[in-house]
């Protein structure tokens, strides 16, 4: 399916406008949004999408906004974070993404966290001896489509409540997977619980990356260290009788009784399947250019070779890139409120806004030179700085954004590698905004 820049806006504007109508009709009170005001809720949300890394009263100006910061903070009080959660729905089952692998959708899941301004009576404060005074934090899981380069739903925790594992398998639960999807994830999701969640998810595979030392799976510490294409089948058992011992189960040690107060230094692990539990997937070891080893669990079927396999889990890595586009290029280093709920209200905003932005990049022809050493894609940071603009103007040139974007490109350099220096940052505060 192609999109146009304006059938995009269209569908955004229809997400927004249904995410509104179900909030008055089921949530609102007698007085919210009730009256003619300067803000009414879509010109809120509207401009929490298009918002930049100004102040807030720069960011108003810039939209042509003459209501005050403060006004601006009542309106926006009003809205629960869940209508940006309905909006990134809608605009998502408007858009149908369409691009697979071998009729596949391709989700990374993954974490990510972002920085709030400090407030120690917030879910979100974290405080340890290595920071006795404290910071703020929300812990993001996305469900990302690394294939279209979109997200497609997202668990938001408080960094001290942070449960990856947990997170996903909500999501399964939640998440109506009603194509064949291809789930990716790292070393963080390995566990039996959540292998026996993604097998038992009609319409869903996956592919994990999983240890390989002497802490790993019992059945995978048997295998030799070499390239490798196998199954390995097991039983999982969550009791110890002499029948379980002879058959060599697998013994995973639970909490078996909820109205009970276990130690926390009792080690259990989740399982939330019957016991015993038979348990078969496929592991996949290849040897990396460095001369080391990766290991992959994998549901795909034996259509899907140890090379494609290697390439998909290397695709996994476009949810990085679109971490650092959400934090750098989006703007969700730069907060726009200091309450839990406004962050939450951000976060899902520069989701959608990202959707919006990839959905336009990707129509973009970029024109192949014969002289060129390189492949060229759009520079995305510039071309959501471009996409921003497009969508508060009204009756914007689309052709016009489409060749705009397209002067700015960035060369593709397969196979370049680079140290990881990974610096902590801390939440920009609000005086300190630039000006531009």
């Amino acid at each position: 399916m192609s999109f146009t820049p304006n059938s995009l806006k269209t569908y955004l504007n229809f997400a927004i406008r249904k995410a509104v109508s179900i909030y008055k009709k089921d949530y609102a009170t007698q007085k919210d949004f009730k009256r003619k005001r300067a803000l009414p809720m879509d010109t809120v949300i509207r401009l929490l999408l298009s918002m930049q890394g100004g102040s807030l009263k720069k960011e108003l100006y810039d939209a042509g906004v003459t209501a005050s910061a403060s006004a601006f903070v009542q309106q926006r009080s009003k809205i629960p974070w869940t209508v940006f959660e309905d909006i990134l729905e809608q605009f998502n089952f408007y858009c149908k993404d369409q691009k697979k692998y071998k009729g596949y959708r391709v989700f990374a899941i993954d974490g990510t966290t972002v920085n709030m301004a400090r407030n120690p009576k917030s879910d979100s404060f974290v405080k340890n001896d290595s920071t006795p005074k404290g910071y703020n934090q929300l812990h993001v899981n996305p469900l990302y489509d690394v294939l279209n380069k979109t997200y497609q739903h997202c668990i938001i925790q408080p960094q001290p409540q942070q449960d990856e594992v947990g997170a996903l398998t909500v999501m399964l639960k939640w998440y109506d997977f009603k194509e064949k999807t291809l789930i990716v994830a790292d070393r963080g999701y390995e566990s039996y619980n959540v292998f026996a969640h993604l097998m038992n998810t009609p319409n869903v595979d996956f592919l994990i990356r999983i240890k390989q030392d002497r802490s790993s799976m019992r059945e995978v510490r048997k295998l030799p260290m070499t390239e490798l294409d196998t199954d390995v089948s097991f039983t999982i058992t969550t009791t110890q009788t002499n029948e379980d011992k002879e058959k060599g189960h697998i013994y995973l040690q639970v909490h078996k009784r909820e109205d009970k107060v276990y130690s926390s230094k009792t080690r259990a692990g989740r399982w939330d399947f019957p016991s015993p539990y038979p348990m078969k997937f496929r592991v996949v070891r290849f040897q990396l250019d460095t001369g080391e080893y990766e290991t992959l669990a994998t549901s795909l079927p034996r259509s899907i070779t140890l090379s494609e396999i290697r390439e998909l889990y290397h695709a996994r890595w476009g949810i990085e890139t679109a971490f650092r586009e959400l934090k750098y290029g989006i703007g969700l280093v730069n907060l726009h409120g200091k309450k839990d709920e406004f962050v939450k209200q951000e976060i899902f905003a520069a989701m959608i806004m990202s959707n919006f932005c990839s959905r336009i990049a990707n129509e973009v022809v970029i024109r192949k030179r014969t002289t060129n050493v390189h492949e060229y894609k759009v520079n995305m940071k510039m071309a959501i700085h471009i996409c921003r603009k497009f969508l508060r103007t009204e009756d914007a040139d689309e052709v016009g954004l489409l060749r705009d974007i397209a002067k700015y490109t960035e060369p593709v350099r397969p196979g370049r590698r680079d140290e990881r220096n990974i610096k902590p940052k801390s939440f920009v505060g609000f005086i300190y905004r630039v000006s531009a």
